[in-house]
């Protein structure tokens, strides 16, 4: 008998993995659960976890995507997928898209009870990328929407809210260009080849037909065409070949062959001379002494010197004012307003009390026993207990509270859509006004990414050969909503960019977290604290789709190593509805906005508390031996 478990959901995830086995038709599949985004590589198939809990989220989300997975890897030949696999990006997109809607659509006629599964991961992906708020075809994902539609006409099954809404956004255009080719999608699904054309056809009807790159069945003719010209001009081994008629030539007139022979001869020597004459000309270095060598590139990371970054060219560094026009920008201020005047009461009692906290460290301080002074009203009873003891009186004096610097490091990724976003911009204006009344400098920092699933920096990728292990694949986009020297008034409107549609995309931590990292070192103030806002692990498909799946992960890791090491930043992380204790030693979690009285109060206040006891005891840090 086996060993009984401690963990109620091991039968389950047991039960899982040997029917996704059975359904991939793979009994040597490695299937495991794990925190880092779910995939399939070689003979692993990585799950989304299943806690004790076991709740039904997380057991409809791992069934779906062990479905998706699994018919993947049954139907999907990759000699065949990467036969037709154009190079162009956006090309390349909507071609994975539709293959991976074929393995579902021809997974759904064999074994109907995988689509209901899989519409579970679809509609919790499509949520955590905001596609259900997307009101603009031009800032909803073509490929996508391309999948999702060849997916619905392939089973005729309505799709989940978000992804039906950034198909019906597209398909308008798709069906204009590509009508004529998606009538003949039917007869295409059972064989990758036949679809495999189909795709490509359907992205030329779409205009991206420059991206394809060579033609596979073409280049084949091509090959059998040459074979035969070669075989017609392959002379007759019972000929005389070339060297024979050079000699019956040379036996015919032997004069003009030696002077041949003298002619090579000269040139060869007038090819040595040029090469010493070159030699000459370059710089003879001492004995013992080697050419000085250029200095290595720096690393990409301080933090962690194997972090690659395939190319930072188009990284961009930009203040929020330059990413929108002043009308816009006052237009979004004035939406966040609107979802901040329910909370305007709780709001205004929150900096209210901070700030009373803050200013109390700041300014209350007693010195007791003393001759002189304002009398101790709190020690008259043993007075009158005694009258022989002398009176006791107290010395009001400034506390001593070190010039300070607060950064906000916003997470501004596609899962933050909505009410997360919202969360963050009011947290960083009610801190960023509550600070700047106690004379506390305030940065407030966002970053995301300049496209979805990679952008100039995968294109360059793709257009040179795919090199293994390329690193970061993506452009990034580091915010300055406000610097620690503008007063508040002044980046208030830019609060409001957060609200914009199509600027939140992916999110890649550990650069962003470095990058606000060395913005507070430079700074002149004594003490410097770093607060991330942030809604779990980082993700961008477009690098882990190429690198280890917890590339992004480790190197998050390492930052936050390397920023606790120093000492120089202090650093607090606030999760917006997800748990990121597991990254940050002093972290809270908030899941709505009227946790923010209660919970950043007293986070905040304990940073500045001048007793490490219990500062500690409200954080939650355990002091180490």
């Amino acid at each position: 008998m086996s060993k009984p478990t401690d963990n109620p959901a091991d039968p389950f995830k047991k039960a899982l993995a040997e029917a996704t086995k059975v359904m991939a038709d793979d009994s040597d599949l490695n299937v495991t659960y794990s925190v880092d985004p779910a995939g399939l590589s070689d003979d692993a198939m990585r799950l989304p976890q299943v806690s004790r809990r076991m709740t039904r989220e997380e057991v409809l989300l791992a069934r779906g995507t062990a479905d998706a997975l699994a018919l993947r890897r049954k139907y999907h030949d990759e000699a065949v997928h990467a036969r037709y696999v154009p190079p162009g990006d956006m090309a390349r997109d909507l071609y994975e898209a539709m293959e991976t809607a074929r393995c579902e659509a021809v997974g759904a006629r064999e074994m109907p009870g995988t689509a209901s599964n899989i519409d579970v991961k679809i509609a919790a992906e499509t949520a955590r990328k905001g596609y259900d708020q997307i009101t603009d075809a031009a800032n909803a994902p073509l490929a996508e929407a391309a999948g999702y539609l060849i997916r619905h006409l392939a089973t005729g099954r309505d799709l989940p809210k978000g992804a039906g809404n950034i198909m019906e956004l597209w398909r308008g255009f798709i069906e204009e260009q590509a009508g004529g080719t998606l009538g003949g999608l039917q007869d295409k699904l059972a064989d990758q080849t036949e679809f495999a054309r189909f795709a490509r056809q359907v992205i030329t009807d779409l205009g991206y037909g420059d991206q394809l790159g060579d033609d596979p069945d073409g280049q084949d003719e091509d090959q059998e065409d040459e074979a035969e010209e070669d075989a017609e001009e392959q002379p007759d081994p019972d000929s005389t070949g070339q060297e024979d008629s050079d000699d019956d030539q040379a036996g015919a007139d032997p004069e003009q062959s030696q002077q041949d022979q003298q002619d090579m001869a000269e040139a060869q020597v007038s090819q040595d001379e040029l090469a010493d004459e070159d030699m000459a000309g370059e710089t003879e270095l001492p004995e013992g002494e080697a050419p000085m060598e250029p200095p290595p590139p720096p690393p990409a990371s301080e933090a962690d010197p194997n972090y690659k970054v395939y190319l930072s060219t188009h990284d961009e560094e930009v203040a929020a004012e330059e990413l929108a026009e002043p009308v816009e920008l006052e237009r979004l201020r004035a939406y966040l307003d609107q979802q901040l005047e329910p909370l305007k009461g709780a709001v205004n009692r929150l900096a209210n009390k901070l700030q009373r906290r803050l200013q109390a460290q700041q300014n209350r301080s007693w010195e007791f026993d003393k001759e002189e002074g304002v009398l101790d009203a709190g020690r008259l009873a043993r007075v009158v207990a005694n009258p022989t003891t002398p009176l006791s009186f107290k010395v009001e004096k400034d506390m001593e509270f070190r010039d300070t610097v607060v950064t906000l490091l916003l997470d501004n990724s596609g899962s933050m859509r909505g009410r997360p976003i919202s969360i963050a911009a009011i947290c960083a204006d009610v801190l960023a006004r509550t600070l700047e009344r106690c004379n506390v400098k305030v940065e407030i920092l966002g970053f995301t990414t300049r496209a979805w699933k990679g952008g100039m920096a995968r294109e360059a990728w793709l257009n040179e050969g795919r090199p293994q292990q390329p690193g970061r694949l993506n452009d990034l986009r580091h915010i300055i909503y406000k610097s620690a020297d503008a007063p508040w008034r002044r980046a208030r409107e830019n609060l409001g960019l957060m609200m914009k549609e199509g600027l939140l995309k992916e999110n890649i931590d550990g650069e962003a977290l470095e990058w606000a990292h060395r913005r507070m070192a430079a700074r002149p103030e004594q003490r410097k604290i770093l607060m991330v806002i942030s809604d779990g692990a980082p993700v961008d498909d477009s690098t882990l789709s190429v690198n280890p799946a917890n590339y992004l992960e480790k190197h998050l890791r390492d930052v936050i190593a390397m920023v606790e090491r120093r000492k120089q930043v202090e650093l607090l992380a606030i999760g917006i509805g997800h748990d990121v204790t597991r990254y940050y030693d002093r972290a809270v979690t908030i899941t709505d906005v009227e946790q923010l009285a209660g919970a950043i109060t007293e986070q905040l206040a304990a940073l500045f508390d001048t007793d490490p006891r219990a500062r500690a005891r409200v954080m939650g840090i355990k002091r180490a031996s």
